[in-house]
């Protein structure tokens, strides 16, 4: 099953998300601590943009490292692809060469 995941702008930790868990201002990265409601972890932090942000409503943000109050906030999310259940490599392979059998 795929799920949704925040990695850190700063160490790269990667934190699952559940449908519709929200990263609230004061949340911070399990592994080193940094802010995660700020610009750097959000889905429309652009630096090629003016002020740096896709969102052309949002106010000016400085500090793009630190949290904020900035109401378009969206955590940039990936979507782990990788199967990590056991034995899933060898089901796939054996799934595969079957296709090929006569």
């Amino acid at each position: 099953m795929n799920s949704l995941a925040l990695n850190c702008h700063h160490c790269g930790f990667q934190l699952k998300l559940v449908s519709g868990m929200k990263i609230h201002r004061r949340d911070a990265c399990d592994s080193c601590g940094v802010d995660l409601h700020c610009c750097r972890n959000c889905r429309f932090f652009d630096p090629d943009k003016s002020n740096q942000c896709a969102e052309p409503q949002a106010e000016l943000v400085a500090d793009k490292e630190q949290s904020n109050f900035c109401d378009y906030f969206e955590p940039r999310t990936t979507v782990d692809l990788v199967n990590r259940s056991r034995g899933s490599a060898e089901a796939a392979r054996r799934s595969f060469d079957a296709l090929f059998k006569k």
